[in-house]
């Protein structure tokens, strides 16, 4: 897998497009499709989210807060998911811990605490290895030692590792993080949308991707 740049914007470079918005997000502009849409789970007018993400990038980071207030605010209107980019490939150490953490029903309770803990890992080895995630994971006091050893090494998991490039980077063509995908189909990016709307800060980038997110829902659900 080649290297994943990061999806973002300085302020700096960011220009406006006549007419942008992003409440009225339009197709090649602030989002594209994808020309093989995925499955994707609903349960009557609710739309599937997904996050494509890292625990170490920086932007991502920087996202969670506000990302994470916003699924909150959606008040049962969205199924949320996220993924992992594999940035290692097929053995990466951060990859492999989010499954592991999905599996146990954990990863949305330790969300925060394993940005962090991946990040001190970076700025103290400049690497993310399995032996660093594992150290990292047996401090944790909500997490069983034994039970996240024997999940981590599972069937289940190794082949969901083994396929997450395949579903990252050929199905739903994802290169770059963080980076959103709405109902299967409608892709976009604070570097998309910072490359038609005008914004001085990164928070005020993250918020106008999420008014283009919350446009794609109901995009999506007048299709419905």
């Amino acid at each position: 897998m080649r290297v994943l740049r990061l999806a973002i914007v300085a302020a700096s470079l960011v220009v406006s497009t006549a007419f942008a918005s992003p409440t009225d997000p339009k197709q090649g502009v602030e989002y594209t499709v994808l020309a093989q849409p995925q499955p994707s789970a609903t349960v009557g007018k609710k739309i599937e989210v997904i996050e494509f993400f890292m625990y170490h990038c920086p932007h991502c980071q920087a996202l969670e807060p506000t990302l994470e207030q916003w699924v909150k605010k959606q008040d049962g209107n969205i199924i949320f998911k996220r993924v992992h980019m594999p940035y290692q490939g097929a053995s990466d150490p951060e990859a492999h811990l989010f499954l592991t953490l999905s599996a146990m029903g954990k990863n949305e309770e330790l969300q925060s605490k394993a940005m962090a803990g991946v990040k001190e890992i970076v700025m103290r080895d400049r690497n993310v290895s399995d032996k660093a995630i594992l150290d990292w994971a047996a401090k944790q006091p909500s997490l069983d030692k034994a039970k996240f050893t024997d999940t981590w090494n599972s069937f289940g998991v190794m082949t969901k590792l083994r396929r997450l490039n395949a579903i990252v980077s050929q199905d739903y063509k994802v290169d770059s993080v963080p980076t959103i995908i709405v109902d299967g189909k409608y892709v976009t990016s604070p570097a998309q949308v910072g490359g038609s709307v005008k914004a001085s800060s990164e928070q005020e980038l993250f918020q106008a991707t999420l008014q283009v997110v919350d446009a794609l829902i109901a995009k999506a659900q007048k299709s419905k």
